[in-house]
């Protein structure tokens, strides 16, 4: 599993940026549960969690916030 995709941070925008921040999210849970079916059969619960949901924002600002350095943010 490529945790890093192309192995770089490194992107144009922040749009970009922002982008690799929420699929770097959604390969962390994939390599927290590998298993499909039990994501898809979760994913009810969570989706209806407050507190589920801000956590996984969370986890994305953390993301976009660590692409951002690595990009000089945008400068």
């Amino acid at each position: 599993m490529e945790l890093v995709p192309g192995n770089t941070l490194i992107t144009a925008t922040p749009e970009e940026g922002r982008a690799l921040a929420v699929k770097l999210a959604r390969t962390t849970v994939k390599a927290t549960q590998p298993d499909a079916d039990v994501r898809q059969r979760l994913r009810p619960e969570y989706a209806q969690d407050a507190a589920g949901l801000i956590s996984v924002a969370q986890v994305v600002a953390l993301e976009f916030a660590t692409i951002a350095a690595a990009n000089g943010y945008w400068r």
